[in-house]
């Protein structure tokens, strides 16, 4: 892996939301914990190994952690989050640095392609003010999630823009899966919470460090 250090123009960029444009592991993963602890019998599941799932389906996760639980397990568990995260209301969440000013002096349509429901990342973007920075927000409505590249071919879809003009920008192996699928373009960044090693398998076309690389090249 090595970083780029001028990232060229796009016709349409997409952004993935946690652990690309907010820093939100604390809030996830304490609502993760709150509805799994009664479910562990004593066991301990650390921050960093739910951390690792971030941007994947929470299926994965609850799967993975109860693989003798039920369909209907899984699913009560999920609803059960569904209503512990938006409780917490992002309060431990926050934006990384450089982000504002990327979204804000970036030319051309932005619009989101996160794991999140629309309505959920909708919210999330309004509350630290970055809502008004995109020109659509996508999340995944009751389609597959990343790695499957669903989320981001509705906005190609939306914006009728070939995929080789377009740039996805994420942290994770699922978000380079995603996008190498939906053939655009992928930059991965390197402060989130994915593991390199898993996003290089899908070689990344770009990798950043910072948000504010995507304007070295104006």
């Amino acid at each position: 892996m090595k970083l780029t250090q001028s990232v060229p123009s796009y016709k349409l960029y997409l952004f993935d939301v946690d652990g690309t444009l907010t820093q939100s592991h604390r809030d996830i993963c304490g609502a993760i914990q709150q509805v799994i602890q009664p479910h562990l019998n004593g066991a301990a599941v650390t921050d960093e190994f739910l951390s690792s799932y971030i941007g994947r389906h929470l299926i994965d996760l609850f799967v993975d952690l109860f693989p003798k639980y039920t369909t209907e397990q899984v699913d009560a568990l999920i609803q059960e989050y569904r209503q512990v995260y938006p409780a917490r209301n992002h309060s431990s969440t926050t934006v990384y640095p450089g982000v504002r000013e990327a979204l804000s002096q970036l030319k051309g349509p932005k619009t989101t392609a996160t794991t999140k429901a629309t309505t959920t990342t909708r919210i999330v973007l309004e509350k630290f003010d970055l809502h008004t920075y995109f020109d659509h927000i996508q999340g995944t409505d009751g389609f597959p999630a990343k790695p499957a590249p669903d989320v981001l071919q509705k906005s190609l879809d939306l914006f009728g823009i070939s995929p080789e003009e377009c740039l996805f920008i994420g942290d994770s192996a699922a978000d380079m899966e995603a996008g190498q699928r939906a053939g655009v373009k992928t930059c991965a960044v390197t402060y989130g919470y994915g593991n390199v090693e898993e996003m290089t398998r899908f070689t990344p076309d770009y990798w950043i460090d910072d948000l504010r690389t995507l304007l070295s090249d104006r």
